[in-house]
Protein backbone atom coordinates (compact mmCIF):
# COMPACT_ATOMS: atom_id res chain seq x y z
CA UNK A 1 0.00 0.00 0.00
CA UNK A 2 2.94 2.14 0.60
CA UNK A 3 4.67 1.97 -2.60
CA UNK A 4 0.62 3.23 -4.36
CA UNK A 5 0.17 5.98 -1.96
CA UNK A 6 3.86 7.28 -2.95
CA UNK A 7 3.01 6.70 -6.16
CA UNK A 8 -0.10 8.79 -6.48
CA UNK A 9 1.64 11.42 -4.47
CA UNK A 10 4.64 11.27 -6.47
CA UNK A 11 2.40 11.68 -9.98
CA UNK A 12 0.68 14.73 -8.01
CA UNK A 13 3.66 16.60 -7.19
CA UNK A 14 5.39 16.38 -10.25
CA UNK A 15 1.81 17.84 -12.40
CA UNK A 16 1.45 20.29 -9.48
CA UNK A 17 4.59 21.67 -9.88
CA UNK A 18 4.81 23.92 -12.46
CA UNK A 19 1.01 25.64 -11.92
CA UNK A 20 1.74 26.26 -8.25
CA UNK A 21 5.37 27.24 -8.66
CA UNK A 22 5.60 28.94 -12.18
CA UNK A 23 8.32 30.75 -11.71
CA UNK A 24 10.26 28.19 -10.12
CA UNK A 25 9.99 25.80 -12.63
CA UNK A 26 10.78 28.87 -15.34
CA UNK A 27 14.16 28.75 -13.30
CA UNK A 28 14.92 25.33 -13.87
CA UNK A 29 13.99 25.26 -17.02
CA UNK A 30 16.65 27.95 -17.96
CA UNK A 31 19.19 26.30 -15.93
CA UNK A 32 18.77 22.76 -16.77
CA UNK A 33 17.52 23.22 -20.27
CA UNK A 34 16.33 19.98 -22.05
CA UNK A 35 17.36 17.94 -19.12
CA UNK A 36 14.76 19.36 -17.22
CA UNK A 37 11.89 17.44 -19.54
CA UNK A 38 14.38 14.29 -18.44
CA UNK A 39 14.01 14.65 -15.34
CA UNK A 40 10.04 15.27 -15.48
CA UNK A 41 9.29 12.25 -18.00
CA UNK A 42 11.36 9.87 -15.56
CA UNK A 43 9.44 11.07 -12.42
CA UNK A 44 6.49 10.67 -14.40
CA UNK A 45 7.59 7.05 -15.23
CA UNK A 46 8.69 6.05 -11.83
CA UNK A 47 5.37 7.21 -10.19
CA UNK A 48 3.46 5.23 -13.05
CA UNK A 49 5.58 2.37 -12.02
CA UNK A 50 5.24 2.57 -8.04
CA UNK A 51 1.15 2.89 -8.95
CA UNK A 52 1.08 0.20 -10.95
CA UNK A 53 3.84 -1.99 -8.43
CA UNK A 54 1.61 -0.52 -5.83
CA UNK A 55 -1.50 -1.78 -7.06
CA UNK A 56 -0.67 -5.40 -7.53
CA UNK A 57 0.51 -5.94 -4.01
CA UNK A 58 -1.98 -4.00 -2.03
CA UNK A 59 -4.50 -6.46 -0.62
CA UNK A 60 -7.95 -4.98 -2.00
CA UNK A 61 -9.76 -4.75 1.93
CA UNK A 62 -13.19 -3.78 1.27
CA UNK A 63 -13.76 0.25 3.17
CA UNK A 64 -17.37 0.07 1.68
CA UNK A 65 -19.61 -1.33 -0.31
CA UNK A 66 -20.47 0.09 -3.73
CA UNK A 67 -23.77 0.31 -5.21
CA UNK A 68 -25.32 -2.12 -6.93
CA UNK A 69 -25.67 0.14 -10.03
CA UNK A 70 -22.73 1.13 -9.78
CA UNK A 71 -20.87 -1.47 -12.34
CA UNK A 72 -23.30 -0.27 -14.81
CA UNK A 73 -22.64 3.53 -14.14
CA UNK A 74 -18.81 2.94 -14.40
CA UNK A 75 -19.12 1.05 -17.67
CA UNK A 76 -20.99 4.69 -19.05
CA UNK A 77 -18.48 7.09 -17.19
CA UNK A 78 -15.48 5.23 -19.02
CA UNK A 79 -16.74 5.99 -22.57
CA UNK A 80 -17.04 9.59 -21.33
CA UNK A 81 -14.07 9.83 -20.03
CA UNK A 82 -11.49 8.41 -23.14
CA UNK A 83 -13.89 11.01 -24.94
CA UNK A 84 -12.82 13.55 -22.61
CA UNK A 85 -9.08 12.02 -22.53
CA UNK A 86 -9.03 11.93 -26.48
CA UNK A 87 -10.34 15.27 -26.80
CA UNK A 88 -7.92 17.10 -24.69
CA UNK A 89 -5.07 15.11 -25.80
CA UNK A 90 -6.30 15.72 -29.57
CA UNK A 91 -3.99 18.80 -31.52
CA UNK A 92 -6.92 20.15 -32.80
CA UNK A 93 -9.68 21.73 -31.38
CA UNK A 94 -12.62 20.03 -30.34
CA UNK A 95 -15.67 21.13 -29.73
CA UNK A 96 -15.77 20.10 -26.45
CA UNK A 97 -13.16 22.36 -25.54
CA UNK A 98 -15.85 24.94 -26.25
CA UNK A 99 -17.28 24.05 -22.88
CA UNK A 100 -14.66 22.22 -20.95
CA UNK A 101 -11.51 23.99 -19.99
CA UNK A 102 -9.67 20.87 -18.98
CA UNK A 103 -10.87 18.15 -21.06
CA UNK A 104 -8.07 15.51 -20.19
CA UNK A 105 -8.25 16.23 -16.61
CA UNK A 106 -11.92 16.42 -16.39
CA UNK A 107 -11.41 13.23 -18.17
CA UNK A 108 -9.46 11.95 -15.49
CA UNK A 109 -12.26 13.19 -12.49
CA UNK A 110 -14.28 11.04 -14.67
CA UNK A 111 -12.29 8.06 -14.96
CA UNK A 112 -12.26 7.94 -11.01
CA UNK A 113 -15.64 8.68 -9.90
CA UNK A 114 -16.06 5.76 -11.92
CA UNK A 115 -14.40 3.43 -10.39
CA UNK A 116 -14.93 4.75 -7.61
CA UNK A 117 -18.37 4.29 -7.97
CA UNK A 118 -17.65 0.25 -9.22
CA UNK A 119 -14.86 -0.71 -6.52
CA UNK A 120 -14.90 -0.02 -2.87
CA UNK A 121 -11.32 -1.21 -1.16
CA UNK A 122 -8.81 0.35 -0.24
CA UNK A 123 -6.46 0.03 -3.50
CA UNK A 124 -9.18 1.67 -5.50
CA UNK A 125 -9.75 4.69 -3.14
CA UNK A 126 -6.36 5.59 -3.32
CA UNK A 127 -5.63 5.04 -6.51
CA UNK A 128 -8.75 6.70 -7.67
CA UNK A 129 -9.73 8.87 -5.32
CA UNK A 130 -6.37 10.42 -5.08
CA UNK A 131 -5.76 10.71 -8.83
CA UNK A 132 -9.41 12.42 -8.65
CA UNK A 133 -8.31 14.62 -5.88
CA UNK A 134 -5.19 15.60 -7.99
CA UNK A 135 -6.90 16.25 -10.88
CA UNK A 136 -9.30 18.86 -9.06
CA UNK A 137 -6.41 20.34 -7.67
CA UNK A 138 -4.87 20.79 -10.79
CA UNK A 139 -7.61 22.31 -12.76
CA UNK A 140 -7.83 25.07 -9.72
CA UNK A 141 -4.14 25.71 -9.96
CA UNK A 142 -3.94 25.91 -13.50
CA UNK A 143 -6.88 28.28 -13.57
CA UNK A 144 -4.87 30.57 -11.04
CA UNK A 145 -1.88 30.63 -12.77
CA UNK A 146 -3.32 31.29 -16.29
CA UNK A 147 -6.33 33.62 -15.05
CA UNK A 148 -9.71 34.00 -17.23
CA UNK A 149 -10.52 31.44 -19.88
CA UNK A 150 -10.65 32.53 -23.33
CA UNK A 151 -12.57 30.17 -25.30
CA UNK A 152 -10.56 28.32 -28.59
CA UNK A 153 -12.41 30.74 -31.47
CA UNK A 154 -11.42 27.62 -34.16
CA UNK A 155 -14.05 24.70 -33.30
CA UNK A 156 -13.54 21.65 -35.23
CA UNK A 157 -15.75 20.25 -37.99
CA UNK A 158 -18.19 17.35 -37.68
CA UNK A 159 -15.10 14.65 -39.91
CA UNK A 160 -12.80 15.64 -36.88
CA UNK A 161 -15.10 15.09 -34.44
CA UNK A 162 -16.39 11.85 -36.13
CA UNK A 163 -13.25 10.12 -36.14
CA UNK A 164 -12.79 11.45 -32.27
CA UNK A 165 -15.54 9.45 -31.21
CA UNK A 166 -14.76 6.25 -33.93
CA UNK A 167 -10.93 6.29 -31.85
CA UNK A 168 -13.30 6.35 -28.70
CA UNK A 169 -15.08 3.53 -29.30
CA UNK A 170 -12.25 1.58 -30.29
CA UNK A 171 -9.94 2.69 -27.60
CA UNK A 172 -13.07 1.63 -25.26
CA UNK A 173 -13.68 -1.39 -26.78
CA UNK A 174 -9.68 -2.39 -26.73
CA UNK A 175 -9.91 -1.31 -22.71
CA UNK A 176 -12.58 -3.45 -22.45
CA UNK A 177 -11.48 -6.41 -23.94
CA UNK A 178 -7.76 -6.28 -22.12
CA UNK A 179 -8.54 -5.09 -18.77
CA UNK A 180 -8.09 -8.47 -17.49
CA UNK A 181 -4.49 -8.26 -18.27
CA UNK A 182 -3.38 -4.76 -17.06
CA UNK A 183 -5.28 -4.87 -14.30
CA UNK A 184 -6.00 -8.15 -12.51
CA UNK A 185 -9.57 -7.58 -12.49
CA UNK A 186 -11.94 -9.14 -15.17
CA UNK A 187 -14.83 -6.13 -16.13
CA UNK A 188 -17.25 -9.28 -17.12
Amino acid sequence: MTLLIIGVLLWSCVHLYPSVFPQRREVMVERLGSKYQGIYALLIVFSILLMVIGWKTTIPEPVYNSPAWGRHLHMLTMLIAILLLGAGSSKGISRIKQYIRHPMLTGVMVWGIGHLLANGDIRSLILFGGLTIWAILNQITINRRDGTWVKPAEVAGFKREGILVVITVVVYLVLFMTHRFYSGMPIV
